[in-house]
């Protein structure tokens, strides 16, 4: 798997798990919600800045966008 697809989910499921919309994420992060929409999908390469930006407004460590995620069969993340 591709870093950057890597960090687009872990952002994608850190947003789910903190019940946030895109729009209230990317509110709280200061960028335009299609940019994170693109963040989440892979399709954007985010820089450290923004990444340090979501990692904050997540309230979660920067290391936790980067981390592998043991997948389970309904398709969520090993804890």
């Amino acid at each position: 798997m591709r870093l950057r697809d890597r960090v687009g989910l872990n952002v994608q499921e850190l947003r789910r798990a903190k019940k946030l919309s895109q729009e209230e994420l990317a509110h709280m992060c200061k960028v335009h919600q299609t940019y994170l929409s693109g963040v989440e999908t892979g399709k954007r390469n985010p820089s450290l800045l923004v990444l340090e930006r979501i990692a904050n407004a997540l309230n979660v460590d920067a290391e936790e966008l980067f981390r592998r995620r043991r997948r389970l069969a309904g398709g969520t993340a090993d804890p």
